[in-house]
């Protein structure tokens, strides 16, 4: 068969309105049955088993990493291995979220009377209110499409695709009645780049003790130089006796000071230091240092406590490395 440029396009563009419709369609079923779903699903004192086979299994997976991920403790557990030992992982204090668009699925099916032993809410997401499954369940929702987006009507296209909205939908509800929030999102993610600008401080990635680049008042600008080129953060932060921040000399301020007629590596850092620098604490997120150097168009920081004592310094380069830009 010759594949035709406008055929591939026309074909794929079937597929995209044929799955639209069947989400659209799910509106409608976004009844007292959903409402009821999501009282269990939040009542619940244990988590949330998602079981399914097949294609509705990948998808069932899929649904419980995402109601992990939003404050709703869930784990996935295969139908046909429950029935060999994974049923052990069941409590009495969970709910169980089986996917099946046949609702008639053996491995489920096998599995409904110790489901029903437990004393458990299950909850069906099938594609037949009137299967086995369905009339069996606490709670069935109807996830049913008219027809696949398959030619054949054979290959699970559109009826995955509902089962996954559907999947969707309760776990944003239940995102927003338990008033998860975006730090508790990051706590879920730490990887991600979310989880570490919300979560990664100032503290964590800045340097510290003897890789400071940190000069006295007093210290001719040739050796605070030497000072930066040692500790590479293109800039020296100038302290008192103290240790106090005092100010700080950088690469642009040794720039422009090149034109100067004073003598440069007589003269004490002191009298050509930029006073009043940026500073930032170490209990701060590092993306509120981003911030900082952003707005102050910058590509260093100094680090201090709450008596002005420099404790650390970071540079862009940091944040690069730590994911946060």
């Amino acid at each position: 068969m010759k594949l035709h440029d406008d055929a591939l396009r026309e074909l794929g563009l079937a597929v995209i309105q044929t799955e639209a419709q069947a989400i659209a369609d799910l509106s409608k079923r976004i009844d007292a049955n959903f409402v009821a779903a999501c009282k269990l699903l939040f009542a619940c004192k244990g988590r949330i088993v998602v079981t399914g086979v097949g294609k509705s299994g990948h998808i069932g997976g899929k649904i419980a990493a995402t109601l992990a991920s939003t404050g709703t403790p869930a784990f996935f557990v295969h139908s046909g291995e429950a029935s060999h030992g994974d049923l052990g992982m069941i409590t009495n204090h969970d709910v169980v979220l089986a996917l099946s668009n046949s609702g008639e699925t053996t491995e489920i099916l096998a599995i409904l009377p110790l489901i029903k032993r437990l004393g458990i809410p299950l909850i069906a997401l099938t594609g037949n209110s009137q299967s086995t499954l369905a009339k069996f369940s606490s709670v069935h929702l109807d996830v049913g499409v008219s027809h696949e987006a398959c030619p054949l009507g054979l290959a699970p296209t559109s009826s995955t695709t509902a089962a996954l909205v559907m999947g969707d939908a309760l776990a944003v509800s239940l995102l927003e009645a338990r008033g998860f929030t975006r730090y508790d999102f990051a706590f879920s993610h730490p990887g991600g780049q979310l989880g570490r600008r919300l979560l990664l401080l100032v503290s964590d990635i800045m340097h510290t003790d003897s890789a400071i680049p940190m000069v006295r008042e007093e210290t001719l600008v040739g050796a605070a130089v030497l000072e930066m080129t040692a500790k590479k953060l293109g800039m020296t932060a100038v302290v008192n006796k103290e240790d106090e921040l005092q100010g700080v000399f950088t690469d642009g301020d040794l720039r422009r000071l090149l034109g100067a007629t004073l003598s440069l590596p007589n003269c004490p850092i002191g009298d050509v230091m930029t006073r009043d620098c940026a500073v930032i604490h170490a209990d701060c997120l590092a993306a509120e240092a981003m911030q900082v150097m952003q707005q102050k168009k910058i590509s260093a920081l100094c680090v201090v406590d709450d008596q002005q004592r420099l404790c650390g310094a970071l540079n862009m380069h940091d944040l690069i490395r730590a994911g946060i830009v």
